[in-house]
């Protein structure tokens, strides 16, 4: 158990600095959210009110998506055969896994705090339980980190993986999507969070089922 746990410290340090070295793609999504934010306000006239609450909160997650879904396609794409054999022989492919799940959700994570922080400041801020939203926002990150880095590994066995993977995710994150617009659309309204236990019970169940699945099926994709 101390051995596996030193194993996937050291995988998610080796994701950290692979990342700290190419700061362009962190820095890249940053200015991804920030251009998308700033492509809604004018193009919703915010200053005049025209933005419902109900739109404000479709757009947020549009956002969100598209910015997972291109932060989290390179989790395996740009790893070449060679390194993956490497890797192959140091640690689990279970491990190996966890480790990227791990870092993608401390990506999505930071990016979106900072997303609802930047859309917030420019579009207004109508949320009533901010507490509620952030939890929603967490577990979308965990629920969209693991779903879409287990489709990335399957999708980078493919000759057109970027293809596959839109293909592959889309049934996989629309019932999580769901899901989260109904949990934060009642943290925009302020309503009692009891209210709130059927979704995220379906939430967790999604999240707890796509980490299985990695655990599970991750290693035989990895021999092949």
């Amino acid at each position: 158990m101390a051995e596996s746990v030193r194993q996937w410290s050291a995988l998610m340090r080796k994701e950290f600095l692979l990342e700290w070295r190419q700061r362009y793609a962190l820095n890249g999504m940053l200015l991804y959210i920030v251009g998308a934010v700033f492509v809604c306000y004018l193009s919703f006239n915010a200053r005049r009110g025209q933005l419902t609450p109900i739109v404000w909160n479709t757009l947020f997650w549009i956002i969100l998506l598209f910015t997972a879904i291109n932060a989290i396609a390179k989790s395996f794409v740009q790893e070449r055969a060679g390194r993956q054999l490497y890797y192959y022989t140091l640690a689990s492919p279970q491990l190996i896994i966890l480790s990227k799940i791990g870092y993608n959700t401390a990506l999505m994570l930071i990016l979106a705090l900072l997303g609802f922080g930047v859309y917030a400041f420019v579009l207004g801020n109508p949320v009533q339980d901010v507490g509620m939203y952030l939890l929603t926002l967490v577990l979308g990150a965990i629920g969209f980190a693991a779903s879409l880095t287990l489709v990335s590994g399957i999708a980078s066995k493919a000759e057109n993986p970027a293809t596959l993977m839109a293909v592959l995710s889309f049934p996989i994150i629309l019932p999580l999507l769901l899901m989260l617009l109904k949990l934060s659309k009642n943290a925009l309204d302020g309503l009692d969070r009891s209210s709130n236990w059927d979704e995220m019970g379906v939430v967790l169940a999604i999240d707890v089922i796509v980490l299985t699945l990695s655990w599970l099926l991750f290693p035989f994709l990895w021999r092949s």
